[in-house]
C-alpha cells in the first residue's frame, strides 16, 4: 500500500461553520481524514500540504513515525505553526488509513481502550451573564457535567467583527458569571474557564484570587502563549489548577511546562501540535509528571475522533473539549461520527477513527480559504487577543 494523493478540502457546511479537512488516498481503496487546526491560515497551509504531499507521494502510510520526521526536519529549517498544521492533518489521516487497513479503530493502534467514554465538555455561550446562565442550564438540562465558557468580551461585535474588550470590566463580568453560575447551578457541574490569553499575568493573578472560592475544574490559557517560563510565575501566584498549550506546535514548547511540573493539564491540539505521532509523545510524558491531557478541539468531527481516540487508549485524561454533540450538525458533509450521551463522548468499534467525508458536498461547498476570528480592541484603541 502506497501513498496517492493528497487532497485539501475547505468548506463551509450547512450551518456555517468552516472545516479544512485533508484526505490522503492510497492505491488501494483505503483513505484517510485529517483536520487542520488554524482555518484561519488556510491558504498558507493549503500550500504547504500541497508541498509536503512531494515528499509523501508512493511512500508506506503504515511508516508514520519515519514520515512525520520527514515532514517536520525535512527541509532542514525545523517546521513552523503553519507546516505543523499541515503535518498534524496528514498524519492523523495516515492513522485513519492503517486502522482501516486492518479493519481495527485508531484507539487499538494506540494501546487499546483503558476506557469505555470520556467524559467530555461543552461551549457554553453568551455575551452577557443572562445569556450565559440561559446556555449553562440547557447543557446541564442536556447531561453534561461540565460547563466552559471563556474570559467575557464587554461590547458585542460589530459587522466587521471588531469589538471593545476592557480587561477590568471583564474580569468583573467573568467573577460575577462564577457567582451566579455556582448560586443558580451548585457544586456538582464542574466550572472549565479560558482566559484565551486576553489579559496580562497581574490581571489573571487578582482574578484567580477571587475565583478561589468558586472551584473552577481548571484556568485555561492565562497568559500568552509565546513564552512557556510566564508559567513561573503564574504556578507561584495563582492556586487554581492551570491548563495550557493549545497554541504550541510540537512537543518542544511543552518540555519546560512538564519537566518543572508548572501546569496540571496539557491542552495539545492534535490539529496544531504535528497529529496524533506527536500528541502520543507529549501525552506519555506528561503521565510521567502526573500531568493530565486536555485536548484542544474546537474544530470539526475528523479532530473530535483523533482527540477522542488519544483519550479512550491513555490514561491521564482530564476532560475532551467537546464544543457541540457529535452527529448534531452537518451530518451531510459528515455521514459519520462518534457517538455522546449524557456528557460522554466515544470512538465505536469500526475500522479508523470512526467518521466519513462526503467528497461530493465538499465540492458543491467549498470556499475560498479567508482569515477567521474577530478583532477586540483595548477602550485607548489599541489591538489585543482575540
Amino acid at each position: 500500500m502506497k501513498i496517492k494523493q493528497i487532497q485539501s478540502f475547505n468548506v463551509r457546511g450547512e450551518d456555517g461553520r468552516v472545516y479544512f479537512i485533508v484526505k490522503v488516498s492510497t492505491n488501494t481503496e483505503h483513505y484517510g481524514l485529517g483536520e487542520v487546526g488554524i482555518k484561519g491560515w488556510g491558504s498558507a497551509i493549503m500550500s504547504a500540504v500541497d508541498h509536503l504531499s512531494e515528499l509523501l507521494i508512493g511512500e508506506d502510510p503504515w511508516e508514520s513515525e519515519k514520515l512525520w520526521q520527514k515532514m517536520f526536519r525535512g527541509g532542514f529549517f525545523p517546521a513552523d505553526t503553519v507546516y505543523s498544521c499541515a503535518i498534524s492533518a496528514i498524519d492523523i489521516a495516515l492513522w485513519d488509513i492503517k486502522g482501516k487497513s486492518i479493519e481495527k479503530p485508531v484507539y487499538k493502534l494506540l494501546g487499546g481502550p483503558v476506557r469505555d467514554k470520556v467524559i467530555s465538555y461543552p461551549h457554553v455561550q453568551g455575551m452577557n451573564i443572562p445569556d450565559l446562565l440561559e446556555s449553562a442550564k440547557k447543557h446541564i438540562d442536556d447531561g453534561w457535567k461540565f460547563l466552559r465558557w471563556h474570559q467575557l468580551e464587554t461590547e458585542p461585535f460589530d459587522k466587521n467583527n471588531n469589538a471593545t474588550f476592557d480587561p477590568l470590566k471583564s474580569v468583573e463580568k467573568t467573577i460575577e458569571s462564577f457567582e451566579e453560575v455556582r448560586k443558580i447551578f451548585g457544586y456538582d457541574v464542574q466550572i472549565c474557564l479560558d482566559v484565551h490569553t486576553r489579559l496580562n499575568p497581574a490581571l489573571t493573578i487578582e482574578m484567580c484570587k477571587e475565583l478561589e472560592q468558586y472551584k473552577p475544574f481548571f484556568i485555561e490559557d492565562p497568559a500568552r502563549s509565546e513564552n512557556p517560563d510566564i508559567y513561573r510565575l503564574l504556578r507561584k501566584k495563582i492556586s487554581l489548577p492551570l491548563a495550557a498549550g493549545e497554541q504550541w506546535g510540537s512537543k518542544w514548547p511543552f518540555r519546560q511546562v512538564i519537566e518543572e511540573d508548572l501546569i496540571d493539564y496539557a491542552r495539545i491540539d492534535l490539529c496544531i501540535v504535528g497529529g496524533l505521532t506527536e500528541a502520543l509523545k507529549i501525552t506519555h510524558w506528561a503521565e510521567t509528571h502526573y500531568i493530565d491531557i486536555v485536548p484542544h478541539n474546537p474544530l470539526g468531527p475528523v479532530s473530535a475522533a483523533a482527540c477522542v481516540s488519544l483519550c479512550m487508549a491513555s490514561t491521564n485524561i482530564g476532560v475532551q473539549e467537546m464544543p457541540r454533540k457529535p452527529g448534531l450538525i452537518d451530518n451531510k458533509l459528515f455521514p459519520k461520527q462518534i457517538e455522546w450521551d449524557d456528557g460522554y463522548s466515544w470512538c465505536p468499534d469500526v475500522p479508523g477513527l470512526g467518521v466519513d467525508f462526503n467528497i461530493e458536498e465538499a465540492e458543491r461547498c467549498a470556499i475560498k480559504p479567508s482569515r477567521s476570528g474577530g478583532n477586540l480592541y483595548r477602550p485607548d484603541g489599541s489591538f489585543t487577543n482575540w
